[in-house]
């Protein structure tokens, strides 16, 4: 069974489409609110900030807007949501998904040179994990991971409970749906694994191998929760 993974992304998207092969999965990308009936999955990639005005938020911080592509991924993200089949939501992936469910961002970071290096290149930190999520069965208690962001969750969406920090608990670095098949992480996984895996982090691809098996799995229930 093939399992069809739509990547919600307009460019740098290389590492999102090798890391899903990797596990075995089609890859497709676009980002425009066409029919999505026919994949499995949704994975929204990382990308310029979120305009505020869509969590009711005045310019406090954020920067370098994609009007265009705003506007487009809400679109389909609501349509994928109607689904109720599996979302991974990557750095602004996962502030775009929390957003849609409700939730608001924090634009920019009191301590955001030690999440973001401004100069093109990430930064490692060490995150701990809330006990029985998905990322703690996945890599443990306390890992660590990349980092290249400015900005991060200020109250998460409906739904939403959040399961990886950073600061002492200030930061949320991911959350999950605490009844669909939903989950967000600040990281970026795709530049954590195969040619670019580090070894100052965990590998990034054994989180897609669990998205990929998860879509797998629901698919051959035939069941989704919507």
């Amino acid at each position: 069974m093939k399992i069809k993974i739509l990547l919600a992304a307009n460019s740098k998207y290389e590492n999102y489409v090798n890391a899903v092969t990797e596990c075995g999965a089609i890859a497709n990308v676009q980002y425009l609110p066409n029919d999505n009936t026919d994949y499995d999955g949704l994975i929204l990639c990382g990308g310029n900030d979120i305009q505020p005005s869509y969590y009711n938020a005045e310019i406090n911080g954020s920067r370098n807007f994609d009007i265009e592509r705003d506007a487009a991924e809400f679109t389909l993200l609501k349509k994928f949501l109607k689904t109720g089949k599996p979302i991974l939501g990557i750095c602004r992936g996962h502030q775009l998904l929390n957003v849609a469910l409700g939730g608001t961002l924090i634009q920019d970071l009191s301590n955001a040179k030690d999440h973001s290096s401004g100069a093109g290149y990430d930064l490692t930190h060490e995150v701990y994990a809330k006990s029985g999520s998905v990322l703690e069965k996945l890599y443990g208690e306390r890992f660590y991971v990349n980092s290249a962001h400015h900005q991060a969750i200020k109250t998460l969406g409906e739904g939403l409970s959040a399961t990886l920090f950073s600061d002492q608990g200030k930061t949320i670095e991911a959350f999950e749906h605490i009844s669909k098949p939903y989950l967000g992480v600040q990281f970026h996984p795709e530049r954590m694994c195969l040619k670019l895996k580090r070894s100052d982090t965990v590998d990034g691809l054994e989180l897609f191998k669990y998205f990929i098996s998860l879509c797998k799995s629901i698919k051959e229930r035939g069941f989704y929760n919507v």
